[in-house]
């Protein structure tokens, strides 16, 4: 909102929203850029949800203090970066809508209603599209032979 504030603020209110939803997209992709490596995702992967559960969520009991990143020694560190660089290119094959989700909820920290406002979508589309990615990422991991 402050870029578009900023750099925007003597522009049509007509074309605003378009602007802010551009603005939005580049600084997600930006910070994707930016945090190649989050300890977060080898945990968010491994469990998913149980088997028919579509409206669990992961991050619901996902406890961070537990996968601390120094407590593993040099070789988790490589096999940690070797999984997150697979991780990586399965969510680039993403449908965009699907990623776009992913990214905001998982990676961004955002919650369901934050989510759905930036993306102009309902609550409910959030869930469809998280889940929908994370069940497309366990079974191009599972396919691979990686097992969380």
């Amino acid at each position: 909102m402050l870029k578009l504030a900023e750099k925007y603020g003597d522009r049509p209110v007509e074309e605003l929203p378009l602007l802010f939803q551009r603005i939005l997209q580049n600084t997600i992709r930006d910070y994707y850029r930016r945090q190649k490596v989050r300890s977060m995702w080898t945990t968010l992967l491994s469990a998913f949800t149980p088997d028919g559960d579509d409206e669990a969520d992961p991050l619901d009991t996902l406890d961070a203090s537990a996968h601390n990143s120094t407590a593993i020694g040099p070789e988790g560190r490589v096999q940690q970066s070797q999984l997150l660089a697979v991780i990586e290119r399965e969510v680039e094959k993403l449908p965009a809508r699907q990623r776009e989700a992913f990214l905001m909820r998982y990676w961004e920290e955002l919650d369901i209603a934050e989510t759905a406002a930036a993306m102009g979508c309902s609550e409910g589309s959030v869930k469809t599209h998280c889940s929908r990615a994370t069940h497309t990422l366990a079974a191009a991991l599972k396919a691979k032979g990686i097992e969380l």
